[in-house]
């Protein structure tokens, strides 16, 4: 019952990775939302895929990265924790203020390819590879390291993120094609609002829990 436990605390924790990496509205977000608007829904849901596949990637090299001095990790676990909730909180704040609704361009009918669709959003998202400092400060806050213990976990964890990712742009990509004709740049302003609260409200939580020797999971 344990390792069953255990495993179900990687898939949530992982799940929550991926959403929390993919929720907040930067260029790829909002490409997937124009594409939706213009082209049609699978057309932003393959954008967002583009774009999971690259946050896998920097998640797997992030996860192995750290896994080589686990054993430092485990000795400033606090720290790290208490770090990473930090860093979250400037994050979220960050996507509160940010508004990515400027970076909306005038609508194009030509729907290419669902391949080259899906390799610009692959190429947007691997051209920043600052996300690895974001993956790092996920791991470190869920104690997400552990699922490098084995194989199987290994497997999971990163099933999970990707489950995440793949959740988060499928249900954008509904939402915003359901509201289509009612949908504007106000709206993604919005979103990135509440995305920031929520982002910073979870980050907060996590320092003080963190600070009395508690823990989210």
């Amino acid at each position: 019952m344990g390792n069953l436990d255990s495993l179900m605390t990687i898939i949530l924790q992982g799940i929550i990775i991926g959403i929390v990496v993919s929720a907040p509205m930067g260029p790829v977000g909002v490409l997937c939302i124009q594409r939706t608007l213009n082209k049609g829904r699978w057309y932003g849901f393959i954008t967002g895929l583009g774009a999971a596949v690259s946050d896998i990637i920097y998640a797997a090299l992030t996860g192995f990265g750290m896994s080589v001095v686990v054993d430092l990790i485990d000795k400033n676990i606090f720290y790290l924790q208490l770090f990473g909730s930090i860093l979250l909180l400037g994050f979220g704040v960050y996507t509160f203020v940010s508004n990515p609704a400027r970076s909306l361009r005038p609508a194009n009918k030509n729907k290419d390819s669902y391949t080259k669709n899906f390799i610009t959003a692959l190429l947007v998202t691997l051209s920043n590879p600052l996300i690895i400092f974001l993956f790092i400060t996920l791991f470190a806050r869920f104690s997400f390291i552990g699922v490098y213990a084995n194989p199987t976990d290994i497997a999971v964890g990163f099933a999970s993120i990707a489950a995440g990712a793949l959740l988060w742009w499928f249900g954008l990509t509904y939402f915003v094609h359901r509201v289509s004709s009612h949908f504007n740049p106000r709206g993604i302003w919005v979103m990135n609002r509440i995305i920031g609260t929520i982002v910073s409200v979870v980050a907060i939580a996590g320092v003080i829990l963190t600070l009395s020797g508690g823990s989210i999971y």
